[in-house]
């Protein structure tokens, strides 16, 4: 007789349950029935015998094994990339896999013809040439290594320095990754020089057009390594920071490093200007002075100005300790004049940005000027007349309205500041005028913002004949806002 039939993957229990003897078998994994032998008598019950029964549990197996991460390999900068030349631990990684992926350049190195004294290349994995955007790429690899293949990704240098080592961890997770690191391109270019590299702030440029980072890492007064590319090139970010008074650097540059043709450059930065160089360099720039920076309480005769359309320090100092700033944070400084409140602001906020508005181009290249003798990187001069100029600005966290409330345009900046302000953005305007005072005020109670209002009235010691002379300042009235949660 046939052994019967069961519901296969059902365990002991579950049978049971469902009303089946306690001791009816498993099925085979492949689920396959046996023949009972000729020998073998069925119980009364029309169950197999115990014996067959133990011999038809059922046995669970892997489909596949578990799936190996994908491996990411660094390759030195400065060796070379043919197979023959690499250590035996990455030609056995390369040998073994199933499909490896890197920049086409790389791939063409690897695959180069080798010399009669060497052995053929035994490459035989499928290549696929790295590409942009990496997201596609990233998907691609990871069905590869869904459907069992052994993933090889070939990086320049060590993948977690600005590399794609850091994007494959974070869209697969880090499980799915084996990393092997190799000499970034900062360390090579430390050690051509000497110098330890572990105070060295680090950024890449490439494919970014904002150099916000850069600006604010020069006033550090700490070594920079910056990894360049055709658009930001070296002789383009000398411009980019003399034009800023950022002159206290000198420039070692190297092109193609590692390359048989690597060349290497030590510049000032004016002379870093006026060079050109290729499209892939790795520049570090070393103090050689201590920075300029701006502080707070600069005084008039420092400054360059226009009309005399300055704000006095008593008023820029009330005015920034309403402002708060911090660190980070985005400031406007709306009717500049001469900037002096946006290079106080950027003092406070030196791993922020400060924006100085200013619709007379007079006076904006005074603010220029003023940025240029302070070194102050993070101030960018805005030319245009608000409000029509704001929506192109980045959302700020801190404004301060120095002029242009007087005219019609004066309710259309109020307004727009307080829509771009997020909760917790706070607002200062100085007005000298009472209809501009009360304009704001009213505008600001309208939205439920809390206000405060200060008035300030300082007088300046002046020489006169043989003494002291207090002459008075105009009064200033200063009306700070805080844009309350969900408004």
């Amino acid at each position: 007789m046939k052994k019967q039939n069961f519901l296969p993957g059902i365990a002991l229990q579950e049978r049971i349950a469902l009303g089946s003897p306690p001791d009816a078998p498993h099925p085979h994994v492949q689920g396959t029935t046996t023949e009972a032998s000729p020998t073998q008598e069925a119980t009364g019950d029309g169950w197999p015998p115990m014996s067959e029964m133990l011999h038809s549990l059922f046995v669970f197996e892997p489909s596949m094994p578990s799936l190996q991460p994908i491996t990411v390999l660094g390759l030195d900068c400065g060796s070379s990339w043919q197979f023959a030349s690499l250590p035996p631990d990455q030609r056995t990684l390369l040998k073994d896999a199933h499909v490896i992926c890197g920049g086409q350049a790389l791939l063409d190195a690897l695959l180069s013809s080798p010399t009669q004294d060497e052995e053929a290349n035994p490459i035989t994995a499928r290549l696929l040439p790295l590409t942009l955007p990496l997201e596609p790429l990233l998907n691609r690899l990871s069905q590869l290594r869904a459907s069992g293949k052994r993933v090889l990704l070939l990086a320049d240098g060590d993948p977690l320095f600005f590399g794609i080592g850091a994007s494959l961890a974070r869209q697969l997770g880090e499980d799915a990754v084996r990393l092997i690191p190799a000499i970034s391109s900062l360390q090579a270019a430390c050690a051509r020089l000497a110098l330890p590299w572990h105070s060295v702030i680090c950024l890449s440029l490439h494919g970014h057009d904002d150099l916000a980072p850069l600006n604010a890492a020069v006033g550090k007064g700490r070594p920079l390594c910056i990894l360049c590319d055709a658009h930001t090139s070296p002789d383009v970010l000398a411009r980019h920071l003399l034009d800023r008074g950022v002159d206290w650097f000198k420039a070692h540059i190297f092109e193609r490093m590692g390359a048989s043709d690597e060349a290497r450059h030590d510049l000032s930065l004016a002379e870093t200007a006026s060079a050109s160089f290729g499209p892939a360099c790795t520049m570090l720039l070393l103090p050689a002075d201590a920075p300029r920076r701006p502080c707070l309480g600069l005084h008039t005769a420092e400054l360059a100005e226009e009309d005399a359309l300055i704000n006095k320090l008593p008023v820029r100092a009330a005015a920034l300790s309403l402002l708060r700033v911090g660190p980070r944070h985005l400031v406007w400084d709306i009717g500049s004049g001469s900037g002096a409140v946006a290079l106080e602001a950027a003092a406070l906020a030196h791993n922020g940005r400060v924006f100085a508005v200013e619709r007379s181009a007079g006076r904006a290249m005074s603010i220029q000027e003023n940025r240029r003798r302070f070194g102050a990187a993070t101030v960018e001069v805005c030319l245009g007349q608000a409000p029509d100029c704001l929506p192109t600005l980045p959302d700020p966290q801190r404004v301060f309205i120095g002029g242009g409330l007087s005219g019609e345009d004066g309710a259309d900046i109020i307004g727009h500041v307080c829509h771009r302000l997020p909760p917790g953005g706070r607002l200062v305007a100085a007005c000298v005028l009472l209809e501009n005072l009360s304009q704001c005020h009213r505008y600001l109670e309208g939205l439920g913002w809390p206000v405060e209002i200060m008035q300030i009235q300082a007088a300046e010691g002046q020489a006169r004949n043989s003494g002291i002379h207090l002459a008075a300042q105009d009064p200033v009235f200063l009306l700070a806002a805080e844009k309350p949660a969900g408004a």
